[in-house]
């Protein structure tokens, strides 16, 4: 058996196709969608990804605003650029690249949660739990987007999410045991017994622990759907969680890189996209 890839970099492709149309409309009302980054510092892969969700916007005509501060920017500093871009009419989402070295909590929470494009405040993840429409993380969405666009069945499924962090593993399972999705869902993690034998029975493993090859051919089971959300480095590159050899057992397979990210990148746009549609709504006069 040879894997299906869960290819995310052909399906971020497609899904800029459909927002550009979405744009395309807002702009026909005299709207159009912004995305605001603040980055402190200099760090080469937190520049990079800034630079390539600006660019991902200029492909689908959402406009960048980027606040780029030094790495000496204080907690104040960077709050008072939090305040200018939650005031910014032109700033329909945005977010603070991670890592900060400050108290990053503080500086979510002082996002507006409508403007929260990484859906990750804490007011946004409540509404998540008690079920009500908030800006989604990016991750998690991507993930079930991915499932869904291969048409891999998610409803009754049984999920194994090993990683219990607040980017993907315990939002991802929230989101799994929603009515939409009615999967039921283990959470792994470093205290888990016997990882390979709760593994073994998942028709969905979705892998982010950020642990090297962590899942093996042999704790798969034949044809079940391996997401590969894992991010750690080895001799200076990206590697995942997930062990070349899966691919042999596993009937769908998310390569790394090319699986997840691209995703995250694709629902990051989206949540843009879906704040200016609501706040168009919202914009508009009630009918008497």
């Amino acid at each position: 058996m040879t894997a299906t890839t869960l290819d995310g970099t052909a399906t971020l492709t497609a899904i800029k196709a459909e927002l550009t149309e979405r744009v395309s409309a807002l702009a026909a009302r005299g709207i159009r969608p912004g995305l605001g980054t603040v980055l402190v510092g200099d760090d080469p892969a937190s520049r990079w990804y800034v630079n390539a969700k600006h660019k991902d916007c200029a492909a689908i005509g959402v406009t960048s605003i980027r606040r780029d501060l030094p790495a000496t920017a204080t907690q104040e500093e960077v709050e008072a650029v939090v305040a200018e871009l939650n005031a910014d009419p032109a700033c329909t989402a945005f977010l603070v690249q991670q890592p900060t070295g400050l108290n990053e909590f503080a500086i979510l929470a002082a996002v507006d949660p409508a403007k929260d494009v990484d859906g990750l405040h804490p007011t946004n993840l409540g509404w998540l739990v008690l079920g009500k429409p908030a800006p989604l993380p990016c991750t998690p969405t991507g993930i079930i987007e991915l499932l869904r666009r291969y048409d891999v069945p998610i409803a009754g499924a049984h999920v194994v999410v090993v990683g219990r962090g607040i980017t993907v593993g315990r939002p991802l399972a929230l989101m799994l045991t929603r009515r939409s999705e009615n999967a039921t869902v283990t959470v792994c993690h470093t205290g888990t017994r016997d990882l390979s034998e709760q593994v073994r029975q998942a028709d969905i493993v979705v892998a982010a622990a950020g642990s090297p090859s962590l899942i093996t051919a042999d704790m798969v089971k034949p044809g079940a759907a391996v997401l590969d959300a894992g991010v750690s480095r080895v001799d200076g590159k990206i590697a995942g969680d997930v062990a070349p050899d899966v691919v042999e057992v596993a009937g769908y397979l998310s390569p790394n890189p090319g699986g997840v990210g691209p995703m995250t990148r694709a629902m990051l746009l989206r949540n843009v996209v879906e704040a200016a549609e609501r706040g168009a709504a919202a914009a508009q006069p009630a009918r008497a």
